[in-house]
């Protein structure tokens, strides 16, 4: 018996996918009693006036069955006297391409289905650039509904061309094209009474021969480490799955990013030693030698990686909200999960034409080019030589949802060839002379708020008790180093992350800094605390309600934005996002500002009698 095939079904919508596996199911005799019985008795009702839907075995959600759509990917696991299989159904519509695309994301085959009476359409393309771009390399264009077309050979060549052409479009590999009727079984099973001019292979005829393994393309040996497993004082082991290349007791591994060397010692398959290990097996490796390694670090041996912090990739962008240039979010590349921010969006390619259109925004749905910057270094490889080290998802830091998903076309150079400079007179150094800890005390709140008057008030007092400090003013900034920047999202995000870097590099100068910006969005503040070190970080946010700031309204601000004459000014034409856990908050029109300065001296005490302690 041949090894296990993962695939999946996909299309446009209606195209038959659910039927085409229902039947493939149901010919091969791979269902239970009751549940062909069950069949028979819910298509009665159904929508094919009394015969079988086939559909009915795949689509199991109630929205589903009411209108006769695939939402969810649905999962079937059976086995034939030549092979075992797992398939993915997976929805045609294009609000649900996300679900397409985690079905996508499993398979080693993709059967793309087309309607013989409608031909290819732009969600047929849409699925076919996503496979591809989720590293899928075998493909079955089943073109279906043929009883439609009257069983029509010529339409079948022509279909047959187009869909030729649309391969060479989209760099697909390894394609065959095949006529079906999925309601009626012609060519699923057993070869089609119908269609006897076609003489090719059905397709469970297909499935159970076609070879797949790609694994054997990728150089060397990689295995990403899961978990680091200490039952005991005796015992030091790194658990994962071996992603490509073999190894056997003795053989000297590599370890990524520190690129420290060790033998291998001991190989655990479950809970038993073995003299060596291939890919796709889950194991535990001992070595020689005590080596720093953690969940995220990489083992190899015979090939190389990149150890990186920028890298160009493609992504598929997959959440409601626009992706902006500047952006940040969590990225999962392997078994590593660290922050990343996408600096450049190079282009988005066309869904029909696959023309590269320079944007600096992407839809919901769209592929594009991007530049990927990370918080620290990563083992990344090229999609196209390691899989398992250039495939990755980016996660909203807020709501937690998958935003994207793409795959890394290459790392960029710089990131390899500028190393951190270490110096001699260190942070701490600096800090220690002036005995104090380096902080950043970041005033966030509405315009109006008070934010700069109460960030110059404790200025002055920290300045009294002898405090080295540095405020940096949202205004101030502007007229300076970010004049260049407007006030849409993706200036804000870059205004945000600029402040964050000036007052990191014033924190390595043992500075205490204050800074006063609105910096309306979570998720920048997130990657500021990121960036700072969340140990050098106290978020003050200045709470007061937005009617109050409205009715100090000094600049006049708020009634231009009223008028129409500011577009996208916080807490009218653009939102605030309130901070959820802040270290500080107080509402300034409860207090006057020489009694929220003495509020704010107390709260701030635990952080400056800290930095009291350590200097």
């Amino acid at each position: 018996m041949k090894g296990m095939l993962k695939f999946l079904t996909c299309g446009s919508v209606d195209d038959g996918k659910s039927t085409l596996i229902g039947h493939l199911l149901y010919d091969s005799k791979l269902l239970f009693a009751d549940q062909e019985q069950a069949l028979k008795l819910e298509s009665k009702v159904g929508s094919r006036g009394g015969e079988i839907d086939y559909a009915l075995l795949l689509d199991g959600l109630m929205a589903e069955r009411e209108q006769g759509i695939t939402i969810d990917v649905a999962y079937r696991y059976f086995t034939t006297k030549n092979r075992s299989f797992i398939v993915a159904d997976t929805p045609g519509h294009e609000e649900y391409t996300r679900n397409m695309a985690v079905g996508a994301s499993f398979a080693d085959l993709a059967i793309i289905l087309i309607d013989a009476s409608k031909g290819i359409l732009r969600q047929t393309i849409r699925h076919g650039r996503i496979c591809s771009l989720m590293g899928i390399r075998h493909f079955i264009f089943a073109v279906n509904k043929m009883d439609l077309v009257g069983y029509d050979k010529e339409r079948f060549k022509k279909l047959e061309k187009d869909i030729k052409k649309l391969a060479i479009d989209l760099e697909l590999e390894n394609i065959v094209i095949i006529p079906v009727c999925a309601t009626e079984g012609d060519n699923i099973t057993e070869p089609s009474q119908n269609m006897k001019w076609y003489g090719g292979k059905t397709l469970l005829d297909y499935l159970e021969t076609v070879e797949v393994d790609d694994a054997g393309n990728e150089e060397g040996f990689v295995m990403p480490v899961q978990r680091v497993c200490r039952p005991d004082s005796s015992f030091r082991g790194f658990a994962g799955e071996i992603s490509c290349g073999s190894i056997k007791r003795g053989d000297t591994l590599t370890v990524l990013p520190s690129k420290q060397e060790a033998k291998i010692a001991a190989i655990l398959v479950t809970d038993r030693e073995a003299d060596a290990a291939e890919a796709g097996q889950a194991v535990t490796i001992s070595l020689d030698r005590e080596v720093d390694i953690s969940r995220g670090s990489v083992l190899v041996k015979g090939t190389e990686a990149y150890v990186s912090t920028m890298f160009t990739s493609s992504i598929l962008w997959m959440d409601d909200e626009k992706l902006t240039e500047g952006k940040s979010f969590l990225i999962k590349l392997g078994t590593q999960k660290l922050p990343a921010t996408v600096m450049n969006i190079k282009y988005k390619v066309d869904i029909d034409s696959g023309e590269h259109i320079p944007v600096k925004q992407l839809a919901k749905n769209e592929l594009a080019e991007c530049d990927i910057a990370l918080s620290g270094s990563a083992v990344l490889d090229k999609f196209a030589n390691h899989r398992s080290l250039g495939e990755f998802i980016l996660i909203d830091r807020v709501s937690h949802m998958t935003s994207a998903c793409g795959v890394v076309l290459h790392s960029l150079r710089r990131s390899e060839n500028v190393v951190w400079q270490k110096l001699d007179i260190t942070r701490e150094l600096r800090a220690s002379k002036m005995k104090q800890k380096p902080l950043t005390l970041w005033f966030t709140g509405l315009s109006g708020a008070g934010k700069s008057t109460l960030a110059n008030e404790i200025e002055k007092q920290l300045s009294i008790q002898g405090r080295f400090t540095m405020l940096l003013d949202g205004d101030n900034i502007r007229m300076g180093i970010n004049k260049n920047l407007g006030f849409e999202e993706k200036d804000r995000i870059e205004n945000i992350r600029r402040v964050a870097e000036i007052s990191k590099l014033m924190n390595d100068a043992g500075l205490i800094v204050l800074t006063s910006f609105i910096s309306p969005y979570i998720s920048d503040r997130r990657s500021a605390r990121d960036i700072i070190g969340t140990d050098n970080f106290v978020e003050i946010y200045v709470s007061t309600p937005i009617e109050e700031c409205e009715r100090r309204d000094v600049k006049g601000l708020y009634k231009k934005a009223r008028e129409g004459k500011i577009p996208n000014f916080t807490g009218v034409g653009s939102p605030y996002e309130a901070p959820e856990h802040p270290e500080i908050a107080i509402d300034t029109s409860k207090y006057s500002i020489e009694k929220a300065a003495e509020f704010l001296m107390e709260e701030l005490k635990k952080y400056i009698d800290e930095a009291n302690d350590e200097g």
